[in-house]
């Protein structure tokens, strides 16, 4: 199993909250199938998804390609509402199960800190029984993370993971990485490519889809403010023989983090496996750094507490 990435579904799942929704296009899903079977084939046994993602749909889809394996590591994720009602996480637990066609999740998230440790409490008799074999929780800050271990500890238990939004456009996440590998808690970085615009295949004349959220996120105004960065991702790319798109990939890796990669295409999952093969220097991270400061942008999702 290769532990550097997680693969993500986020831009598989079709509907609401799905690909065309987000990122302005549709993954056929023979080709997605392919994908799947490319990069288990190439070591990506660690597969991110969630209940919001498709609103059930990528769950589905992922499900229908691991029925009858016994390999893949599975990561999925409650969305709880503002109010809390005790009972919906296990019901949004169970949902997914059954859509992944799977009875355990090896590591089960709550997607935001609402009422976090409310619903920790209601996932506590499902950490105990075996039914989520490691617990996270994403989008969240330091306090909620003291106080998420807190809590599990006087249960007995321990916080597996952390999940936030963290890439070259948006790095503010140094100070949580650091405690989390003090604390032997595993950080995933979400959003490395910021939904592709640091793929490099993108600029301010060939730019995302009009209608779709990604677009409105990053205008062609952002994408003139990065034309620096994106050319010193090449440059550095070139140096190693591998894509552009995995310099993003490769400097999250050196501050820390797991990074979750979305892949669509079998040909992505063969960059990434090239890509994993490289590290960079502590220079060369220090200069993506300090190039992609100077852009003055930092992302932030809608979604996303400030």
């Amino acid at each position: 199993m290769n532990n550097d990435v997680m693969i993500g579904t986020w831009a598989w799942g079709s509907g609401y909250n799905g690909s065309r929704m987000i990122f302005g296009n549709s993954c056929d899903e023979e080709t997605l199938k392919n994908t799947f079977e490319k990069a288990v084939e190439l070591g990506f046994l660690k597969w991110d998804t969630a209940a919001v993602y498709g609103m059930g749909s990528c769950e589905k889809l992922l499900g229908s390609f691991i029925r009858g394996r016994e390999d893949i590591f599975i990561s999925t994720k409650y969305f709880p509402n503002k109010k809390f009602r005790s009972g919906e996480l296990e019901k949004s637990f169970a949902g997914s199960m059954e859509r992944l066609g799977v009875k355990s999740a090896d590591l089960f998230w709550i997607h935001t800190p609402n009422n976090l440790c409310e619903n920790l409490n209601d996932a506590v008799p499902l950490i105990k029984d075996g039914r989520i074999k490691s617990i996270g929780i994403s989008n969240v800050s330091m306090t909620d993370i003291r106080n998420a271990v807190e809590f599990l500890g006087r249960h007995g238990l321990k916080l597996g993971a952390v999940q936030n939004h963290f890439s070259l456009l948006r790095n503010d996440q140094q100070p949580i990485i650091d405690y989390c590998i003090q604390n032997d808690i595993t950080y995933y970085a979400y959003m490395v490519l910021e939904q592709g615009a640091l793929a490099g295949r993108y600029n301010s004349e060939h730019h995302f889809p009009a209608f779709s959220m990604r677009n409105f996120s990053f205008p062609k105004s952002k994408f003139r403010k990065i034309e620096g960065l994106l050319g010193m991702m090449k440059e550095t790319a070139d140096k190693y023989g591998i894509d552009r798109s995995q310099i993003p990939i490769l400097w999250a890796i050196a501050k820390g983090a797991v990074p979750i990669v979305g892949i669509t295409k079998p040909s992505y999952a063969e960059k990434l496996s090239d890509a994993l093969k490289i590290r960079l220097s502590a220079e060369e991270t220090d200069r993506l750094t300090e190039e992609a400061r100077k852009t003055g942008i930092r992302q932030q999702g809608s979604w996303e507490p400030q």
